[in-house]
């Protein structure tokens, strides 16, 4: 025979000897071999399932944070917009107070002058009921520097007085 064609007994012992590396293999390396691929699979397998659910929870802990900066960024606002409000209060009330305390300061004032008005009136008409003693008295003593004149001069006020009642 050629080396092309094999021989029968050949062909046989390539059966037989390939046939026992079959039975070896498979009794001794097939079932390793395949639980070593079979846990690579399911190691390959649970490291997907476990990078999507990764994957999930990025874009849940993504949408969370928006959802607090978002939330943040409302506080922030509210915040911002009871704190204006507050200082719109609180200078409208000193604007308030500080009108009612100048018009306290204006009525107490308007008070003082009316007093000192009338005081200085008053004043006035001391200094001026004095002075017109001191002028009458001057212009009696002058006029009634005679005893005579003074006499007459009672004589007509009792008179006077006198018919009046």
């Amino acid at each position: 025979m050629g080396l092309i064609t094999p021989d029968y007994g050949l062909v046989v012992w390539m059966l037989i000897s390939f046939g026992l590396v079959l039975f070896v293999l498979k009794k001794f390396a097939w079932i390793p071999i395949m639980q070593g691929l079979k846990s690579r699979e399911e190691t390959i397998s649970k490291s997907l399932r476990q990078a999507e659910e990764a994957r999930n929870e990025i874009k849940r802990l993504q949408t969370y944070n928006e959802e607090l900066a978002d939330k943040a960024r409302a506080e922030r606002e509210l915040a911002l917009k009871e704190a204006k409000t507050l200082r719109d209060k609180i200078v409208e009330e000193a604007k308030v107070n500080a009108q009612a305390e100048a018009q306290k300061i204006i009525d107490k004032s308007r008070i003082m002058i009316l007093q000192e008005k009338e005081n200085a009136q008053k004043e006035l008409a001391t200094i001026a009921s004095k002075l017109a003693l001191e002028i009458t008295e001057k212009v009696l003593r002058k006029q009634f520097a005679d005893k005579e004149k003074q006499i007459e001069y009672f004589k007509e006020l009792l008179a006077e007085i006198s018919t009046k009642n």
